[in-house]
């Protein structure tokens, strides 16, 4: 398996389910709350944007517009945020 496959891979069945799941989370905070706070704001913001870039390194990856130097640090990079969790 090629590291731009792995890549896809994590960003489809871990890190994007992950940014969903935390995303509904802080919707459902504040709905409970019936206000949002800046700082609710802010992270929902921060949560949205990941994903957009999520989507957005996938559609590099589908149309292999990503160099192989991109996808291996990309790749380091969320392995590390991974084991840290």
């Amino acid at each position: 398996m090629t590291n731009a496959e792995k890549l896809k891979n994590l960003l489809e069945l871990e890190v994007i389910p992950d940014l969903e799941v935390a995303i509904d989370e802080l919707f459902e905070a504040i709905d409970k709350a019936k206000k949002a706070s800046p700082e609710d704001k802010a992270d929902l913001e921060e949560l949205r944007e990941m994903r957009t870039e999520c989507f957005a390194m996938l559609d590099e990856l589908s149309r292999n517009e990503m160099e192989e130097d991109e996808i291996d640090e990309i790749l380091e990079e969320l392995m590390e945020l991974k084991t840290e969790e």
